[in-house]
Order: C-alpha cells, then structure tokens, then sequence
C-alpha cells in the first residue's frame, strides 16, 4: 500500500471516530426528551411521586435505552482505539451502524408511545441486535488478515474484543422470545446481561466460530 493511500485511510478514521462520537451524543441527549413531561396546568397528578409511578414504564425504558447507547459507545470507543486506519468498506459498514443507532432510538420511543406492546418490545430488541451484529460485522472485517488493526494487537486479543462485542446483541436476541411472556419478562432479560458476559468468556465462542 503505497504512503499516500495509508495517511488518506488514517484520516479517514479520525473522521469517522469524530462523526460517531457526533452521532452518540446527540443519541444519549434526544434520550431526554423521551421521557414523559407532565402538562402545564393538568390535574391528573398531585404529587410528583403520582406522577412518576403513572408513568414508571416509560421511564424504565428510557432508562434501559440510555444503558445499552452508552454501552454501544464504550464499546465502539475500544475498539476504533485499536484501529490503524479504515477503508471505505469497513467505513460503509460504521454508518449502517450509526443509522440502526437512530432506528434503536425511534424504537424507544415506539415503546414508550405503545408501552407494554408484544410487538413494540420485539421491535426495540431487534434494533438493540442489529446494531450490535453491524458492530460486530466491522470488527470481523477490520481482523481479518489484520487489515485495520494496529501492529501492537494480536490475534488473540482481537478475539477477545469480539467475544466481548458480541454480548450485547446476544443478549438483545434473548430478550425477544421474552417479550411474548410479558413486559416484565422482557424488561428483566436485559438483566441477563452479566451472565452473558461471563457466557461468553467462558465458551469463547468466536475463537470456535470464526478462528
């Protein structure tokens, strides 16, 4: 690879990273202005605590959405902190990740808009998954061959980033079948999320899979 087409590649990561974190943030700030607001003037509640309790399953959502975004954004910090450079395939790949972001957020707000829904539930686990499978499709590009990894990261560890990536559309895949329980069924799977990690770790099913 010739240095002019390296320094370009390099750029272009910058940039990339810079457009993400954009994305992110402006992702966790909209994440606000999900939750319910009382109306001025209404006297359906007396008491804030009223007020909140009316509306706790929004809340528990919202909240739940906050989690998994900042997660998804630790998470993809590590790993471009690992990349060398990028190239306009694995580039392509960020930005579909970056639009199922913004479809995990309308996702949210469907399920607060139809809170305790079968299908609203299904819908945001879908979303959770497909931008953790998109981040997980970049990463496996990135290693292979280590075409964008830095020269200081081995297989090895690179395996283990994918292990640890893969966590959260797991767990978004389990949380699904549980929407069909119930609402609460679904609310607690996302606390499985733990056990998945240590899941993971354990069986190190990507080094089966993919090594």
């Amino acid at each position: 690879m010739d240095n002019a087409k390296r320094t370009r590649e390099t750029r272009q990561l910058r940039r990339l990273e810079i457009l993400m974190d954009v994305v992110f943030a402006v992702v966790i700030w909209r994440f606000f202005f999900l939750f319910p607001r009382p109306s001025k003037g209404t006297l359906d509640w007396d008491t804030v605590s009223t007020f909140l309790s009316a509306n706790l399953g929004s809340f528990i959502i919202g909240l739940l959405g906050i989690i998994i975004v900042i997660i998804y954004w630790l998470q993809n910090n590590a790993l471009f902190g690992n990349l060398k450079r990028t190239d306009n395939r694995h580039a392509i790949i960020s930005i579909f990740q970056i639009f199922f972001l913004l479809i995990f957020l309308y996702s949210i707000r469907i399920g607060m808009v139809f809170e305790g829904s079968t299908g609203a539930q299904v819908f945001e686990s879908v979303a959770a998954a497909l931008l953790g499978f998109t981040s997980v499709l970049g990463w496996l590009y990135a290693i292979r061959n280590h075409r964008l990894l830095s020269e200081d990261v081995s297989r090895e560890r690179a395996f283990e980033f994918l292990d640890r990536i893969l966590v959260e559309p797991v767990t978004a895949l389990i949380t699904i079948p549980c929407a069909f329980i119930g609402p609460y069924a679904w609310e607690a799977a996302w606390f499985l999320y733990p056990f998945v990690i240590w899941l993971m770790r354990r069986l190190k099913i990507s080094k089966v899979s993919f090594g």
